[in-house]
């Protein structure tokens, strides 16, 4: 039987648990990154490096892309390739616009006009989208860009949409937070855990924003799933609240430790006009993917719990 051969452009956190999984469901895995040097740790603190092919791919070069997918033939593309922080978007404005929509924008027009109807999902952010009472959906409108980040992933948004009205086998993942112990440490919540484990204190902004944290292995479930629908645009989230107080309380509690004398505030980390509230429905995805049984697992206090655990 036949091997199904999956294409992961980028090699970071999702890119790496994704290839865990499909390890174990038996494809074929080529990873690529535009740096062939860089240690793949990803991969390595997996334990699954030597059960993958790594390639160098420049996604700003046509040549390399058409040349990639013609000799590998994938069944499916996965577009992880994206600079994914609000904060080094101001800093690299540049890159985080090319890694975000060009990389993407090659590769559906190498797809197009070779008639390469190959699945293609491109990761996404909800932080896009202006949310209603809370939440945000398929349907909600985009919120005002107010940095590059926002602003590349709501034209990659666009561009797939586009592509797949063309008659392209493209889908937009919407994340929302993904944690896992693989996770950059100067993301909160994994910020929070290693404070906490070390007794330190952490610095830290507004902690009554309340936002959608999701286990990583929920997260890669559902992508693996949506490679056996009819394309389309998933929203890919816990759906529930976590309130950052909460995670700063639980965190401590974990080491026995009263929270509120651990931290400080440093209005540095404060946004302007940051929402309150913002979390993702999935109630759309859960109807796409119910013949699976896809519900998130890990979330709330038991993220918590078990990022602390890892970390």
């Amino acid at each position: 039987m036949k091997k199904i051969k999956s294409l992961i452009v980028g090699s970071g956190t999702i890119g790496a648990y994704l290839s865990k999984l499909l390890i174990k469901k038996n494809h074929n895995i080529v990873v690529t990154s535009r740096f062939r040097k860089k240690k793949y740790n990803n991969y390595e603190k997996l334990k699954i490096s030597k059960k993958i092919r790594f390639k160098k791919l420049n996604i700003l070069n046509k040549k390399e892309i058409k040349k990639i997918i013609l000799s590998e033939k994938p069944d499916n593309i996965f577009y992880f390739a994206g600079q994914s922080s609000i904060p080094k978007s101001y800093e690299l404005p540049k890159e985080t616009y090319q890694s975000n929509f060009t990389g993407a924008k090659n590769f559906l027009e190498i797809m197009l006009k070779n008639k390469i109807y190959t699945k293609f999902f491109k990761a996404n952010s909800g932080y896009i989208f202006k949310p209603n009472k809370g939440k945000i959906n398929l349907k909600s409108k985009f919120i005002k860009p107010n940095n590059p980040y926002v602003k590349a992933q709501q034209k990659s948004f666009k561009l797939v949409k586009k592509f797949r009205m063309k008659g392209l086998k493209c889908s937009s993942l919407i994340f929302m937070q993904i944690e896992s112990p693989l996770r950059e440490k100067s993301f909160f919540l994994k910020k929070v855990c290693l404070h906490a484990k070390k007794k330190k204190t952490v610095t830290v902004g507004n902690l009554n924003t309340i936002r959608d944290y999701s286990w990583i292995e929920d997260i890669v479930k559902a992508i693996y799933f949506s490679t056996f629908i009819k394309s389309c645009d998933l929203i890919l989230s816990s759906g529930k609240k976590l309130l950052g107080k909460n995670i700063l309380k639980t965190a401590y509690e974990l080491n026995g430790l009263n929270y509120k004398k651990f931290f400080v505030v440093n209005k540095k980390f404060i946004r302007k006009n940051e929402n309150k509230i913002i979390i993702g429905s999935n109630n759309l995805t859960k109807l796409k993917l119910k013949k699976f049984n896809w519900e998130p697992k890990i979330f709330g206090n038991k993220l918590i719990k078990k990022i602390y655990s890892l970390v």
